[in-house]
């Protein structure tokens, strides 16, 4: 007999919960907000609506969100759609807000997942899209959306409203997210937010990462300590539930004691 998405999603959430572990360290880093503009060239052509509901006024600093980027090319036969679904199902019926790029592809299957998941009104999924001259659409499901023309700008909202980021499979934009975020974590500007890589696809860049820059000292093993490898959604929502108990408890900063899934 068929299981039921519901009772799908409280299995995975049980069996997450008996594998999360438990953190007795605290990173000492504070979070502040990085303002570096860079331009973006804007197209002449037709764009999305600019704003439906503006972050910084609809959504209050003390709900948790976890951020998931990921490419816009792929669809929903791939495995990546997939684990990226049943990831953004398990946030939601966690409790947590989802925030995206808000376009189509697997930031498309995370709203979809989500909005499956989700078990009230309270939390929301969030788009922040991008202007773009292809690959540009609004995903469904979206309950806060807000078009940006500048990258950095986007980014900084990225880090401003997220308390984790999940790189999920993706091309130059999701790497761009990807080294924007590690570089902030690295200089201990969000020292507290947990980067979580998911997927074979970052296996070959963690490599290159060690037999190149570490081994000819232009950085440090600490700063690939700051990443989580994980191979699937189960195994990264271990990570968040951990930061989001933390979070819950009160505590304002998140730990890196445990090893269980460092690369």
């Amino acid at each position: 007999m068929a299981t039921s998405p519901q009772l799908a999603v409280q299995g995975a959430k049980e069996e997450v919960a008996g594998k999360v572990p438990r953190c007795f360290g605290r990173a000492t880093a504070v979070i502040t907000t990085v303002a570096e503009q860079l331009t973006f060239m804007k197209r002449d052509t037709e764009v999305l609506p600019t704003l439906v509901n503006e972050p910084e006024e609809e959504l209050s600093s003390d709900q948790f969100r976890v951020a998931i980027f990921g490419s816009a090319r792929l669809k929903e036969d791939s495995p990546e759609y997939y684990e990226v679904f049943n990831l953004a199902r398990l946030v939601a019926s966690a409790g947590i807000d989802l925030v995206t790029g808000g376009g189509p592809g697997l930031m498309e299957a995370a709203s979809n997942g989500f909005h499956e998941g989700k078990e009230n009104t309270s939390n929301r999924s969030i788009g922040l899209n991008i202007t773009l001259p292809k690959e540009q659409r609004y995903a469904a499901h979206l309950d806060v959306k807000r078009q940006f023309s500048r990258f950095s700008e986007r980014l900084d909202t990225f880090v401003e409203l997220s308390n984790a980021f999940v790189v999920t499979a993706g091309g130059i934009g999701t790497i761009l997210e990807l080294f924007y975020t590690w570089q902030l974590a690295q200089v201990k500007q969000i020292d507290d937010k947990p980067l979580i890589l998911m997927g074979e696809m970052w296996l070959d860049l963690l490599k290159w990462m060690r037999a190149w820059p570490l081994k000819n000292n232009l950085l440090d093993q600490e700063d690939l300590d700051l990443i989580y490898l994980t191979r699937n959604g189960f195994e990264t929502f271990t990570v968040i539930q951990e930061s989001y108990d933390h979070f819950r408890a009160g505590g304002t900063q998140f730990c890196r004691t445990y090893q269980e899934y460092r690369p």
